[in-house]
């Protein structure tokens, strides 16, 4: 039987490295993507030369609807879903007082919504598994309970993100499901990369957060569930 595993967002940036790395580890894999349909192919096309399967899929997941299309389209071309792993997740550094409702509602739709969305779409399907797998994407210090003036939607999200993957991986555990956060801190891709805050004085490597979302995949993470994983270098703490 082969292993599936859909990445969202995974046309491009820590998405693509994370595909990549599950194709390489023998993952038929979807690629989705909303807007970046080049970025998506080329992803398709790299997956590839690892001798697995790779599809890609367009689908806008902060509308309920999609996401679930979603879901069916990976199943119905790959056969099934073993592994879903929600990247996506937008960003805004703005203060609080000047966010407008939209953009409020866009960050907490794309990195808390979406991943519920997806995740009761998949959960017949990961469940058929025995051994189904959900990463979610964190966001390191989400845990931790103070002020940010300057990124608070998105922080709220990240924060519920981990209360939802550790709810889910308590109820999900019976079923063979694990549930895991994997928080990336400061990355080679960031906007921007204040290195001086930074313990050990370099963003992550794309590479490394790929390596975390693997040891929760693979079977040496097998008993680890409702964990959250921050890849920081001592950032946030």
């Amino acid at each position: 039987m082969s292993k599936v595993a859909l990445v969202t967002g995974s046309a491009k940036g820590i998405g693509r490295a994370i595909l990549l790395a599950l194709a390489q580890k023998g993952f038929d894999v979807a690629v989705h993507y909303h807007t970046s349909a080049l970025e998506a192919e080329q992803t398709r096309q790299e997956a590839e030369k690892f001798g697995v399967r790779a599809i890609k899929v367009k689908a806008d997941v902060t509308q309920v609807i999609q996401a679930q299309a979603l879901i069916a389209a990976v199943v119905e071309q790959l056969g099934g879903l073993q592994v879903l792993v929600n990247n996506v997740g937008d960003y805004l550094k703005k203060p609080i007082d000047q966010t407008s409702p939209e953009e409020w509602q866009r960050l907490l739709d794309s990195n808390l919504n979406a991943p519920f969305y997806l995740t009761q779409a998949a959960l017949p399907y990961l469940s058929q598994s025995g051994h189904g797998r959900v990463v979610n994407i964190g966001f390191a210090g989400a845990q931790n309970l103070l002020a940010r003036p300057d990124i608070t939607p998105y922080v709220i999200a990240k924060t519920g993100l981990v209360i939802y993957s550790k709810s889910l991986a308590q109820r999900l555990a019976s079923r063979g499901i694990t549930v895991n956060v994997v928080s990336p801190g400061v990355a080679e891709n960031s906007l921007s990369k204040p290195l001086s805050s930074i313990p050990m004085g370099r963003p992550a490597r794309l590479e490394e957060l790929a390596r975390a979302v693997l040891f929760f995949v693979e079977e040496a993470g097998s008993y680890l569930t409702g964990q959250v994983l921050e890849v920081a270098g001592g950032w946030n703490l």
